[in-house]
């Protein structure tokens, strides 16, 4: 009986400490650097699709989780109109997303890049191009992904996005 109640003292003493080294903050800004590239062969039916990727560059593991935040920037980082909105409303399970150093996050955005929304200008361009995408990191803070190539980004800036995931 003694050694039952010490055992599980210690295991009680313990646990703090062993969950302490396996806690993992949510990514900062300024731990993650990003791209936005056109997934090839995406564009159809007047819409394409940007994986957005987003890399560890920090000494320090964080997570990510949920759908990707962010505002459409112009060649000068002015911002432009954004709407995120989620890929598959309703259906959106969030992944805990644990980022090693040096290890990657990917989201793929859907949307239209040549046909106007209500209101968007008719003929020429529905908005301006679109060089920057500036992601609102879960833990605080920015870091800005370049859009390749640049684009317009339709209805006011519509973006269909999936959640934060591996593959």
């Amino acid at each position: 009986m003694r050694f039952v109640l010490t055992a599980l003292a210690a295991g009680v003493l313990m646990t703090p400490a062993a969950d302490a080294r396996h806690a993992l903050g949510s990514c900062r800004g300024g731990q993650l650097s990003g791209r936005f590239v056109v997934v090839p062969g995406s564009g159809a039916a007047g819409s394409i699709s940007y994986r957005l990727t987003l890399k560890n560059a920090s000494a320090r593991s964080c997570t990510v989780a949920g759908l990707p935040l962010g505002r459409l920037l112009d060649r000068h980082k002015a911002k432009l109109p954004t709407h995120v909105r989620p890929a598959r409303p309703g259906a959106l399970t969030s992944v805990l997303v644990r980022l090693a150093p040096g290890r990657t996050t990917f989201a793929t955005a859907r949307f239209s890049p040549d046909v106007p929304g209500p209101g968007e200008q008719v003929p020429g361009r529905c908005e301006p191009r679109a060089y920057w995408f500036r992601v609102q990191a879960p833990g605080g803070g920015t870091t800005t992904a370049r859009l390749v190539p640049p684009t317009s980004v339709c209805e006011h800036g519509r973006l269909f996005l999936s959640a934060y995931g591996t593959r």
